[in-house]
């Protein structure tokens, strides 16, 4: 593998590693600085509102400016902004920093996925390769946070990994990879030969998944050690919650990559159909299970959550010519951070009004039986033949 896609990968697993730092710390912030699960969390608005907002202005840097260039960026960024978040003295200073990692958080999704998407020769399969380092950062966000805040105390959770990226991104401009500025198609873009009206109901459903899966997603991310402080033994503890959070997570973290092979090879449109439909059934099951059997079904609705994950970046990667992606990619992750930079102030509002995180979860079912019915109007994969893109000129 190149070492640009290791990075690349590497981003990707801390981009997702990062944005979920604070959904387990604030489990030990709240009671340490005297304030209610809904109070503390509420402080965590910033962050995704910030990576929800700058998505755009990254995916048009990307385009104009480099998509290698903006990775050193974001390793950079994001690595001081967790170290000086460690240090925040209270809690509006805590805001400004988690806000601060969501905006370099913002970089990875459009720029990143349109640097995949350029080089790959499948693209399906290195969508899913990628994916899973993502997911894999979903998990240890939980695990590696829940133990650093046992041993260490909250704000060493924010620090090590600072510290550990900061290496990383010094790494990063050693090899020289963050001084070039590529552009244009690479030899795995491609296109979809496609009716203007296949086209639009594409873009269409891709809004849709979104918007609404983009809820869900980091509704359940975000919810899931609440939900499981709520519904397991008083005796787990915050590591053990960590714990079991992260096995769930690295469980389903590899079902990108059998997802991304079938979609090169049959398409999206069955793919999306099955997985949102699971999604929205097992999201309804979690509303009513109790005890060891949220464990047991957040397993498959993890491994559908995932799975689904690569599917609209892989309908842009086809139906979007290369020197518009990254801004393709960032209106799609805007539509989807932009419900889901909600989706905080909404967990802590419900949480606050019922006293637990079931009504989420009943809200998160409906959602994604919206993207389930959305994913009907996709065109079959028989009907038009992806054919390689022309190389073309760095955007100016």
């Amino acid at each position: 593998m190149p070492t640009s896609l290791i990075f690349i990968n590497v981003a990707h697993f801390l981009d997702h590693y990062f944005l979920l730092i604070f959904p387990t710390a604030v489990l030990a912030i709240h009671p340490a600085w005297e304030m209610s699960y809904a109070e503390a969390l509420a402080l965590g608005t910033p962050a995704f509102a910030a990576f929800a907002l700058a998505t755009p202005v990254s995916g048009w840097l990307g385009d104009r400016w480099g998509g290698e260039k903006m990775m050193a960026v974001f390793f950079i960024g994001i690595a001081l902004s967790s170290i000086a978040t460690a240090f925040a003295p209270g809690p509006l200073s805590l805001a400004a920093g988690l806000a601060c990692i969501g905006v370099f958080a913002s970089i990875y999704h459009p720029v990143g996925t349109a640097l995949i998407v350029r080089h790959a020769v499948k693209t399906g399969r290195a969508l899913g390769v990628n994916g899973v380092w993502g997911n894999m950062g979903v998990a240890a966000a939980a695990l590696a946070t829940g133990a650093l805040t046992a041993w260490l105390g909250w704000r060493a959770a924010f620090l090590v990994p600072g510290v550990v990226t900061l290496v990383v991104g010094l790494g990063y401009l050693a090899t020289g990879l963050g001084s070039r500025a590529t552009g244009g198609a690479g030899r795995g873009s491609t296109f979809v030969h496609a009716s203007r009206m296949d086209q639009i109901r594409v873009l269409a459903v891709v809004a849709v998944a979104s918007l609404m899966g983009g809820l869900a997603f980091q509704g359940v991310t975000i919810a899931m050690p609440k939900l499981f402080e709520e519904r397991l033994s008083s005796d787990v503890g915050l590591a053990g919650i960590g714990a079991w959070v992260s096995l769930v997570f690295a469980l389903a973290a590899f079902t990108q990559i059998p997802v991304g092979r079938l979609l090169d090879r049959i398409g999206a449109k069955p793919i999306m159909f099955t997985l949102t439909g699971l999604q929205a059934v097992l999201l309804a099951v979690l509303w009513q299970v109790d005890g060891a059997l949220t464990v047991v079904m957040a397993v498959p609705l993890m491994i559908a959550m995932f799975g689904e994950v690569p599917v609209s970046a892989w309908l842009i990667g086809h139906y979007v010519a290369a020197n518009w992606r990254s801004r393709a990619y960032s209106i799609q992750f805007l539509l989807a951070l932009g419900v889901s930079s909600g989706v905080v102030p909404l967990i802590a509002w419900l949480h606050g009004r019922t006293g637990s995180s079931d009504a989420l979860f009943l809200a998160m079912a409906c959602a994604m039986s919206a993207v389930f019915a959305a994913s009907w109007f996709l065109p079959g994969w028989r009907r038009s033949r992806p054919q390689a893109m022309p190389s073309a000129a760095p955007a100016q």
